[in-house]
């Protein structure tokens, strides 16, 4: 193909079994400067990234995070994923993080009408930027869920996130587990551009 770019986006995969060992720092700044980078709506640049690289906290968070979350269990004809089952998938599943060493919420503000779209442009620049790096990522929706509870709201004072914000989502990273094959492309559905 020649591209860089359009090889990283048709590569990029949804990862869900991380290695223990975290992420190098260089890494992770790169990472954060592709978010930082992203589109927003009216260049407000509204997104505010806390990285947590502390596994008791995202650990915690994550169970929260699955017993707050009421997922539509899969089906054999309807699921997320076989390669790397989501939480969806498999009800045994109890960290909504994935055991990943690095859980980056990405918090917008409360009554902005883009927040969603803008948190969704930086995590997609970020999970492309940490594939491009050999890094596996996966974006978890509905971030609020995982500080639903008295330790949740002691981790956002903690953290000092401001009261107008909320967390939109959470975004994990780190090395594929060993031994894990990437996962394969799902055929393309058909019949999906429509041009006039």
């Amino acid at each position: 193909m020649g591209n860089g770019v359009m090889e990283t986006i048709l590569h990029r995969r949804s990862i869900r079994r991380f290695a223990e060992r975290q992420i190098e720092e260089g890494a992770l700044r790169q990472i954060l400067q592709a978010g930082l980078y992203a589109p927003s709506a009216g260049g407000r640049q509204g997104v505010l990234f806390a990285v947590c690289q502390d596994r008791e906290i995202n650990g915690r968070l994550g169970r929260i995070k699955r017993a707050n979350s009421r997922p539509r269990m899969a089906t054999a004809a309807s699921y997320v994923s076989r390669e790397h089952p989501s939480i969806a998938d498999d009800p045994r599943l109890k960290d909504t993080f994935y055991g990943a060493p690095t859980v980056i919420t990405l918090f917008a503000p409360k009554n902005f009408l883009f927040a969603t779209e803008d948190c969704a442009l930086a995590a997609e620049n970020m999970m492309l930027a940490a594939d491009s790096l050999g890094i596996g990522s996966c974006y978890i929706g509905q971030g609020w869920t995982a500080f639903a509870d008295p330790y949740g709201q002691e981790v956002l004072q903690k953290w000092g996130i401001r009261t107008d914000y909320y967390a939109v989502m959470q975004l994990l990273l780190g090395y594929p587990r060993e031994g894990d094959s990437h996962p394969a492309p799902k055929p393309r559905q058909e019949n999906r551009i429509l041009r006039f």
